[in-house]
């Protein structure tokens, strides 16, 4: 089995991961801009918050009436502070703070500008000729929270646009790739009765090339085998006039001679004859079998042709063929001349190669399902594969052309049946069976 993937799928695949991963290139780069942008502000909000209170706290502090000791400033109301500030002097001794200020969190001795912690960010200012130092922080959790509540902010229309934008790559490259896959459709459709051009003309213009290189082939391919059916055609229709009148000849010649060799040699030269003769008709079948007109315009009941085949059958060998007709009409598109065919070369191989004492089963069912079957040594896998070719024989003693079934499986393919080669045959332990559905034609 393959395990090669389809150009549409490795271009789906691959825009898809594509655009997904810049998707969340696009998303981290956003977030850290944003984060980055963050951080400023709140730096400026923490400096323009010490900038705003420092002047208060100095005031507050030198109209004391007794400027020792540390005071905490009360909370109009209970609330929790993002920012929390701490007044000391040069030595560190704390003059005053926030209510919910902690005085763990700051260095043991104040300084100014931004410095961080494990925990927070702090902003430091000085004021009277650097005697007293304001520091105000800052939990990090708080910055951590607004970054990621941003993150999410840019997420969450990624979380619906991904999916409709992978939707709309794999719509895009499926409408985009449709024209290939017709144009693959239409080789695949070609075979031996059909090798006309196949268009090409909505294809992209990347694929061009192959279309006319495709075309160029089927051409070459055309002309290889209209000259060898010709040259098949016309060898086994020129042979056909000769060789009836040396048969002729040699007939007379046999009444006119009386010496028993030279009747035993005139008998011999005869048959070879009559196989040539018969070598020649196959050919002509099988050249008429590969030029197409395997099917015709309007169906046709099939059942009183194969009883009629197999009538004549009976003549030649009484007693050998059981036949099974269906009770219905079996119409199909399949040629009545190219089913006679068909089923002749299929009988007269059973014929030839079954058992001599067993008979030939022939049948057909109302679905249309034909089946010529017979006794005999079971054909082995690798000979049954090769029996479809032009002068493939199984292994046996029996005379033959070899061309019996290569002009039935061309009949069967020229209209878009498939014939079925089995043995054992369906339904015996030994022998040999074909079968065709007739009624499967395109």
């Amino acid at each position: 089995m393959s395990t090669r993937t389809s150009l549409q799928n490795r271009l789906g695949i691959g825009l898809t991961l594509g655009v997904t991963l810049l998707w969340l290139l696009g998303v981290t780069a956003s977030g850290l801009v944003a984060q980055h942008e963050m951080n400023e502000v709140f730096d400026s909000a923490l400096e323009e918050t010490a900038q705003r209170i420092l002047p208060l706290a100095v005031t507050d502090i030198l109209n004391r009436e007794n400027a020792s000791g540390k005071q905490r400033t009360p909370a109009l109301k209970a609330h929790d502070e993002y920012l929390t500030y701490l007044v000391r002097d040069a030595h560190g001794n704390h003059l005053l703070q926030s209510h919910d200020a902690d005085p763990r969190v700051f260095a043991p001795l104040p300084r100014e500008g931004f410095s961080s912690t494990a925990t927070h960010r702090l902003y430091g200012a000085s004021a009277v000729s650097d005697t007293l130092y304001l520091e105000v922080a800052e939990p990090l959790a708080h910055r951590r929270e607004a970054a990621l509540e941003a993150g999410l902010a840019l997420l969450m229309p990624l979380m619906l646009l991904i999916p409709i934008s992978l939707l709309g790559i794999w719509w895009i490259v499926r409408l985009s790739l449709r024209p290939v896959v017709e144009f693959q459709q239409s080789i695949e459709s070609r075979g031996a009765g059909d090798l006309s051009p196949v268009t090409g003309d909505r294809l992209p213009s990347e694929f061009e090339p192959i279309a006319i290189a495709v075309n160029r082939l089927l051409a070459r391919l055309h002309r290889a085998l209209e000259s060898e059916r010709s040259f098949t055609a016309n060898s086994a229709h020129e042979l056909r006039t000769p060789l009836a009148t040396a048969l002729a000849k040699v007939q007379r010649l046999k009444t006119q001679v009386h010496s028993e060799q030279l009747q035993n040699n005139v008998a011999e030269i005869e048959e070879a004859l009559r196989s040539l003769s018969l070598l020649s008709g196959k050919l002509l079948e099988l050249a008429k079998a590969e030029g197409g007109g395997a099917l015709s315009q309007s169906p046709h009941d099939l059942v009183p042709i194969l009883a009629m085949i197999v009538s004549d059958f009976e003549r030649q060998a009484a007693g050998r063929i059981s036949l099974s007709l269906p009770e219905s009409e079996v119409n199909s598109l399949l040629d009545p001349d190219a089913f006679a065919i068909l089923l002749r070369n299929l009988i007269e191989n059973a014929l030839k190669h079954g058992a001599d004492n067993q008979t030939v089963e022939v049948s057909m069912t109302d679905d249309g399902r034909l089946r010529v079957s017979n006794a005999g040594t079971i054909v082995p896998a690798p000979q049954l594969a090769l029996l479809r070719n032009r002068f493939a024989r199984a292994t046996t003693d029996t005379a033959g052309s070899g061309l019996g079934l290569a002009i039935a499986d061309a009949i069967a393919t020229g209209a878009g049946m498939t014939l079925h080669l089995r043995s054992p045959a369906s339904g015996r332990q030994d022998g040999f069976g074909a079968e065709l559905n007739v009624t499967a034609s395109r």
